[in-house]
């Protein structure tokens, strides 16, 4: 099964809900940036929930997620949009730790609590959205919850999940994100509460093979769920060498100058993607013609 993503009504409308697969996305990451298990389990969930907020956005919207909670994995960066396109890296990718008291990987010991969940969205206008909240828990998918029902005023719950091999590769890994639309029953709360409350964590369901439609199935009763579309989800990073050349002649002439004294050269790597681009003396030179002309 490849990486998709659903989005989906459920309960006459009264429900919005989203679920993806993202196993593959999450070992590109995982391959590219060399990512211990807990490090590993922080930044799948992290892009995972990316990748569900960038499938509520339109056309060339998008978005970042940035968590910093003061802990040892530093911050966590990631990028998205509305075609199913997440990147992502960690500050310190090579973080581990035992597991924790409940047997799984100590997320929250690597992110920290003391600190925020930040979300810009760059909606093609002049300023960009920003909302920000505190971390309430450090294992992210309570984090996400929160910023939903605290900054954009949707009560909602985010399930978030990574199982991760004894090689450090990555077994599982997926999300939903479940939404209460204006004018919902409460007789249908307690239901969903009840389901989200006995269920088996999302990264079991999934290493299990279910489906993100089936996922779905499994909190809202196949009966009750409505699929719109779905899209395919995966790494994809937007970096090239003529971007990071202009980032460099944006330096000016003198610190290029300066790199051409030192080294003779310059290198550039991506934060996303680890791809690293190398720059000639000639290259260099041109860019200080450029500035000049």
């Amino acid at each position: 099964m490849n990486d998709y993503l659903v989005r989906a009504l459920a309960f006459d409308g009264k429900v919005r809900a989203f679920s993806v697969r993202t196993t593959d996305t999450i070992s590109e990451a995982q391959q590219r940036h060399a990512t211990w298990p807990t490090a590993s389990a922080a930044l799948g969930r992290s892009m995972t929930a990316g990748v569900m907020m960038g499938a509520m956005l339109k056309g060339e919207d998008k978005l970042t997620v940035k968590v910093e909670g003061k802990g040892p994995i530093g911050a966590i960066v990631v990028d998205s949009n509305s075609k199913g396109e997440v990147r992502g890296y960690v500050s310190q990718p090579q973080t581990h730790f035992d597991l924790n008291e409940h047997g799984k990987l100590d997320v929250k010991r690597a992110v920290g609590t003391d600190g925020m969940l930040t979300i810009v969205k760059d909606l093609g206008m002049r300023d960009f959205f920003t909302g920000s909240v505190p971390l309430v828990s450090g294992e992210l998918g309570e984090d996400f919850t929160y910023y939903f029902a605290s900054s954009e005023q949707v009560p909602s719950s985010v399930g978030l999940g990574v199982l991760v091999n004894p090689d450090n590769t990555i077994l599982a890994s997926g999300g939903f994100i479940i939404q209460l639309m204006p004018g919902i029953e409460d007789d249908t709360i307690s239901i969903i509460e009840e389901k989200l409350s006995s269920m088996e964590p999302v990264s079991t369901l999934i290493a299990k093979g279910l489906s993100p439609e089936e996922l779905l199935e499994e909190i809202l009763g196949k009966e009750n769920v409505r699929v719109l579309d779905k899209m395919p989800v995966s790494f994809e990073c937007n970096c090239s060498k003529d971007r990071f050349g202009t980032a460099i002649l944006a330096l000016g002439a003198d610190e290029i100058q300066e790199m051409i004294d030192d080294d003779g050269k310059a290198e550039a790597q991506c934060h996303f993607c680890m791809e690293t681009y190398d720059y000639s003396q000639q290259e260099l030179e041109s860019y200080i013609d450029e500035i000049k002309s």
